[in-house]
């Protein structure tokens, strides 16, 4: 099993929208129709999740604000708003489950709030380069079906589009691991702050999200 997991989506909505998203406090998981069946029908089949790890009550600017931080913890994250949609590649090196448990309840939220009426999907997996399966892969850990009408996961979704309309965003993630590799050699204090500043270039994450309130 990889060491590398990730939460990617694309959602799409107006900006105003994403915008009153990131100061909505994160639901609990039972914002999720069947939040106990994460991971039936993939990789991990039978598992159960440890929803307990999900923050509740901060919203995703205070959630996603510390994860641009100088001490991310092993995070490279892309959070952005792009061409009509809400965008997120959260890639996270080793099973950080709070993190990550908290990223699908917020992105759950963050259905109502679509622009389309065919739901989106959150995809979670697990690959040591970050890159995505294969649409048919049986290797994804979980998928969430996301929209107007609420969140649930669902095994049996056709993931063409979704792996399609990610593409943007996974080729961001590694122009940014590109980035942050050619600094990585360095050592002290000014390595640490241009590591930082990398990671909160926009082109990978919204001043939005950064913006204090």
């Amino acid at each position: 099993m990889s060491d590398t997991f990730v939460v990617a989506a694309r959602i799409p909505m107006r900006r105003a929208e994403f915008e009153q998203w990131l100061e909505t406090p994160a639901p609990g998981p039972e914002a999720i129709e069947n939040h106990g069946a994460m991971y039936d029908g993939w990789f991990w089949d039978g598992k159960t999740p440890d929803w307990r790890q999900a923050e509740r009550g901060l919203t995703p600017r205070e959630h996603f604000a510390d994860c641009f931080g100088e001490d991310t913890g092993g995070l490279t994250y892309v959070l952005r708003y792009r061409e009509g949609a809400l965008e997120a590649y959260l890639m996270h090196f080793g099973f950080c489950e709070s993190n990550i448990y908290t990223a699908l309840v917020m992105l759950s939220a963050a259905g109502p709030s679509s622009s389309e009426g065919t739901p989106s999907v959150v995809l979670f997996w697990a690959e040591t380069s970050g890159s995505m399966f294969a649409a048919d892969s049986d290797a994804w850990l979980a998928t969430l079906s996301v929209g107007v009408d609420g969140a649930r996961f669902v095994a049996d979704l056709d993931l063409t589009a979704t792996v399609a309309e990610l593409r943007a965003a996974e080729a961001s993630y590694f122009d940014l691991l590109a980035q942050l590799a050619e600094v990585e050699e360095s050592v002290g204090a000014e390595c640490e702050s241009r590591l930082a500043t990398i990671a909160r270039d926009p082109r990978y994450v919204d001043a939005a999200v950064l913006a204090e309130r």
